[in-house]
């Protein structure tokens, strides 16, 4: 299969409906707009979130809890990934980026202790599990925040 044989499935495309044709058409006349109303109207936007004058439901529901403009959201790394590097090797937050393995815009690192490691290693991060910081020290290795 090439780029230029590629058709869409029989019968998920359709012709565009010409509207105002006639009566026989089934869009003739209003041309689906029905009677009078703003609907009805050249020009009249519909509002994602109007609902025709109910009062929305953005604005029904309770709002509720604490928005913290000042949050910091880590990206998570398990002591499984860790395991890839050499013994020896200081892990920082640049290498993680490099390897892959912290992909995105994020506020900073955190170490989590989900699975095991057996080789010395240094890892600089912005947070430590307590489980996390237990492994990489049973292992022979130091954790430090940056």
């Amino acid at each position: 299969m090439e780029l230029h044989s590629l058709q869409p499935t029989k019968g998920s495309t359709h012709r565009r409906m010409r509207v105002g044709r006639g009566r026989a058409s089934g869009k003739g006349k209003t041309s689906g707009r029905g009677h009078k109303g703003a609907y009805a109207r050249s020009g009249h936007k519909h509002k994602p979130l109007f609902e025709g004058g109910q009062m929305p439901m953005a604005r029904r529901i309770p709002k509720r809890g604490f928005n913290n403009v000042n949050r910091q959201v880590f990206a998570p790394v398990n002591v499984a990934a860790l395991s890839a590097f050499e013994a020896g090797t200081v892990v920082t937050i640049d290498l993680l980026r490099q390897t892959g393995m912290v992909k995105g815009n994020w506020d900073g690192v955190k170490v989590l202790g989900n699975g095991e490691i057996a080789k010395k290693i240094s890892v600089k991060a912005n947070a430590f599990s307590a489980a996390a910081k237990e492994k990489i020290e049973a292992a022979g290795g130091s954790c430090e925040i940056v």
